[in-house]
């Protein structure tokens, strides 16, 4: 069922707004509420103790909080409910307005608007600030990522002004229609992290205690065979016939990358590039992922990534640290930088495998027990703790015959959670319409038939 539209429509005059029901005006921001700045808390006077200051990060759920013992003005103090606008930051993120949901006093730090003072229904003002968000960033300045916007620019950003009664009507339907779609990303999240899980658990049960039956069969190798134990606590029971060797014994080489300065864009086919971090993840390697490197200094040794190699992130945050993946063919362009490993491994031992493995639960408990680092965002591992790490070790057709099975299955996963994540994305592309719509006047959501074909028109967005 098509939402209907209002009798008549005139022109706003105002690019983002279009053409807007003839009985609303077009008003600055400011006409409707006041834009009171932060104050500017130095971070010499912040403390662990005292009243939490909110700051640009904590405007999307972080709950890193520095305090502060003094007091401050009210104008400055922020409850549960109020209403906030990040004036300086990440577009698309931290940029746009937030109603703040913590319990008990907070103190409002600079870069960062509470709105008080209403003369229009607040939660409709809430919904036109969402909806006007991407013009206001595309009017702010600032560098790539991050921008900012003055208060006085902010408030001569125009919005339609529309009776109160209008406005209720519109509130009221997007804060049931949201929450519509809120609730189906929440359950398709949930579905995602669900299969995660799946992936995870079958990588760590089939690395540890082999394929099941009829994987196992349709590759000529036994059926359930029998267990033993492993002798390491993370393994628990492997197949009588495996052995558990030590990483040591199946490196030939291990090498540390050379991090040079380089430049802040990728580098093009012929030219030389040094790989990010973020190259390596999840078992696959990105080559794109790079920055372009303008030259090698004489005496400096480079190692570049060919086909076979193992990369294994030594440094990272805490759930990164450890990430590998297996090169499929030679880069000579590409340089491997400081912080990942390169790894040659012995004949015999199938390097998919040894992949799959530092992605399974037990290959995880290694990495995460030996990862060290004084700063909590970013750990190492040593090079003795990488050869340190026991791996079971089949033999070698059943080695590669796990690879296999292990790429069949999770691309099965990896689809079906792409599926769902493309689900997601239309659902937040369809809330978005959805607001900018009502908003701005596109379909008239003021009587009770008009506020209720929402769900048929949700289940055509998936």
């Amino acid at each position: 069922m098509k939402l209907p539209t209002y009798p008549k429509y005139r022109a706003s005059g105002v690019e983002w707004l279009g053409d807007v029901p003839e009985h609303w005006e077009v008003k600055p921001l400011k006409h409707f509420t006041d834009f009171i700045n932060g104050a500017p808390f130095k971070p010499e006077d912040w403390s662990q103790d005292g009243v939490p200051i909110i700051r640009i990060e904590n405007l999307n759920g972080g709950d890193n909080f520095n305090g502060y013992e003094g007091s401050v003005r009210q104008r400055y103090h922020v409850n549960k409910g109020d209403l906030l606008f990040g004036w300086s930051g990440n577009r698309g993120t931290s940029f746009g307005p937030f109603l703040w949901p913590r319990e008990g006093l907070h103190y409002l730090n600079q870069h960062i608007f509470r709105l008080e003072q209403f003369s229009c229904d607040r939660s409709w003002f809430y919904w036109s600030l969402k909806a006007v968000t991407k013009t206001i960033e595309d009017e702010a300045h600032g560098i790539i990522g991050m921008v900012h916007v003055t208060k006085g620019k902010l408030g001569a950003v125009k919005i339609p002004s529309l009776p109160f009664v209008d406005q209720q009507a519109i509130a009221a339907f997007l804060d049931r229609e949201t929450e519509r779609v809120d609730q189906l990303v929440a359950k398709k999240r949930e579905l995602i992290e669900r299969l995660k899980e799946k992936r995870i658990a079958l990588i760590s049960r089939t690395v540890t205690r082999g394929l099941p039956p009829a994987a196992a069969r349709a590759a000529g190798l036994a059926e359930n065979p029998p267990l033993k134990p492993s002798g390491l606590e993370w393994l628990g029971d492997i197949p009588a016939h495996w052995e558990v060797k030590r990483f040591r014994r199946l490196i030939m080489r291990l090498d540390q990358g050379w991090s040079p300065n380089a430049n802040n864009y990728p580098a093009a086919t012929d030219e030389l590039g040094v790989l990010k971090l973020s190259s390596v993840s999840k078992g696959c390697f990105y080559s794109e992922e790079n920055k372009a490197l303008d030259e090698i200094p004489e005496g400096v040794m480079a190692i570049t990534p060919a086909v076979g190699d193992l990369l294994i992130s030594r440094g990272n945050t805490p759930d990164l640290v450890g990430d590998n993946c297996v090169v499929n063919r030679s880069y000579p362009n590409l340089i491997i930088p400081d912080l990942i490993y390169r790894l040659r491994l012995q004949d015999g031992t199938d390097v998919s495998y040894v992949s799959w493995f530092l992605l399974s639960r037990s290959g995880r408990a290694y990495i995460e027990s030996d990862a060290r680092g004084s700063n909590g965002s970013m750990v190492k591992l040593g090079q003795g703790h990488v050869r340190g790490w026991g791996i079971p070790f089949p033999p070698l057709p059943e080695q590669t015959a796990i690879a296999a099975y292990l790429v069949a299955e999770t691309v099965m996963l990896d689809r079906l959670a792409a599926k769902v994540e493309l689900a997601v994305e239309r659902l937040q592309e369809y809330r978005t319409a959805l607001i900018t719509a009502a908003v701005t006047g596109k379909i008239d959501v003021r009587g009770s038939v008009a506020t209720r074909p929402s769900k048929q028109v949700i289940s055509r967005t998936l």
